[in-house]
């Protein structure tokens, strides 16, 4: 099994691609829905790794998906500007 990228930072879908993890740079709420539709659907994907501010454009659809489906393992990553979460 695989694990894939969908990124809205372009420093963070080259630092994955040089870890060889593949992905993709989306901008938008639309882009980000199909992208995760389309990595869910594959079958080879193990790790669908989505960056904080992707969740954020897409985050009830992320939760939905999280309850109810065991695989792809869905993580949630911060850009290379540290997270956007308050962690207090």
């Amino acid at each position: 099994m695989k694990s894939f990228l969908i990124s809205d930072s372009r420093d963070t879908f080259l630092g994955l691609k040089l870890a060889g993890i593949n992905g993709i740079i989306v901008r938008n709420r639309e882009d980000a829905l199909n992208e995760m539709k389309k990595a869910i659907q594959s079958g080879d994907i193990g790790i669908l790794i989505l960056t904080e501010k992707i969740v954020d454009m897409i985050k009830e659809e992320v939760m939905d998906y999280k309850i109810k489906s065991k695989t792809p393992l869905v993580i949630e990553i911060p850009d290379r500007h540290g997270s956007i979460r308050d962690t207090n």
